[in-house]
This record gives structure tokens, C-alpha cells and sequence, in this order.
């Protein structure tokens, strides 16, 4: 997988390990002022915390299933 697109340039090529470990701020357009925000708000320090953020496990998971609706 490809994940250069949604990552800052000095996280290109690490390792997913790498990745989940790293600050928010390695993925692209996450400015220094949003992991500021994201951590204030929700205790989002990294890639992993932010995966792992209950509200957004639940957001995707209405996104699948809306799609899915008809």
C-alpha cells in the first residue's frame, strides 16, 4: 500500500509500526495548531491514538453503512 499521499514527506517510507507511533502531525495537512487541537480535545498525541479515537471508529463505521443503505 501506497501511503505516501497521506503522509509528510520526512514519514514517507517508514514502517507502519513507524507510522502508528508517529506524531499526528506526520500525516499531511495536519498543521502543528490541529495535533494541538487534537490533543487538547481528545488526548490525540499520535497516528495510532487518532485511529483508535472511539468517535472516529464510529463516524467510519456510519460512512460504510450508510453507503452500504438503500
Amino acid at each position: 500500500m501506497n501511503l505516501n499521499k497521506a503522509l509528510d514527506k520526512s514519514w514517507e517510507g517508514k514502517t507502519l509500526k513507524e507510522i502508528v507511533d508517529a506524531p499526528v502531525g506526520a500525516l499531511q495537512g495536519v498543521s502543528e495548531k490541529d495535533a494541538q487541537l487534537l490533543a487538547e480535545a481528545f488526548n490525540v498525541k499520535t497516528v495510532g491514538d487518532l485511529g483508535r479515537l472511539k468517535f472516529a471508529r464510529w463516524a467510519h463505521a456510519i460512512v460504510t453503512l450508510a453507503e452500504a443503505e438503500e
